[in-house]
């Protein structure tokens, strides 16, 4: 109990964090009337002069805090159930990589792809290795309907060609796992029962 105290202040930096990253996305999307959640991908929001600073900013300073919730992770899990640890600091690693290297060059769609099978993967090993748990099926939940939203996007099922909505879809879950349904989320029954004390 005192190893979970103690990362505490960790978890919720990290779900500011990620939390934080969303928002500086939706900002950069309300001050770009030119913006198509239907025809353009988020990415587009990192090239363009009005949007570029709020969302390849969130995406590295996001990623920057977000890792200390890797920590918390790794404090709270032990041998396989460290795996979301590495999988979730490699993904804000990918995630910061968004923002850094915006798109057009060479290493922003692997940096993208990378977040997003990360992000996914951290979903679905927290979610095995927690099957018994609530929290453990909800992980596994969200990874599956993560694949299920690129699986309809490529079968064409879609409001149109842009990446915008799968992309964010993608990241709501997996926002919504880091503050809500990981094993150190704060807002998750471990969180509020700590809270509650």
């Amino acid at each position: 109990m005192a190893t979970r105290s103690r990362s505490r202040p960790a978890a919720v930096v990290g779900a500011a964090a990620a939390v934080g990253t969303v928002l500086a996305i939706l900002a950069a999307a309300l001050v770009a009337p030119w913006f198509s959640w239907r025809a353009d991908a988020l990415s587009d929001l990192g090239v363009a002069p009005g949007t570029a600073p709020p969302f390849n900013g969130g995406l590295l300073l996001g990623g920057a805090f977000a890792l200390p919730y890797a920590w918390a992770l790794w404090r709270a899990g032990e041998g396989a159930g460290r795996i979301p640890a590495a999988t979730f600091a490699l993904s804000v690693v990918a995630m910061a990589g968004v923002g850094a290297f915006p798109a057009g060059g060479p290493l922003h769609f692997p940096a993208a792809l990378a977040f997003y099978l990360l992000a996914t993967a951290t979903m679905a090993v927290d979610g095995l290795g927690r099957l018994t748990t609530t929290g453990g099926r909800a992980a596994l939940v969200a990874a599956g309907l993560h694949l299920l939203v690129w699986a309809a996007w490529i079968a064409r099922i879609r409001p149109g060609p842009g990446l915008a909505l799968p992309e964010l879809a993608g990241a709501l879950l997996f926002v919504a796992w880091v503050v809500a349904g990981s094993p150190v989320a704060p807002l998750g029954p471990a969180g509020v029962r700590r809270v509650a004390r």
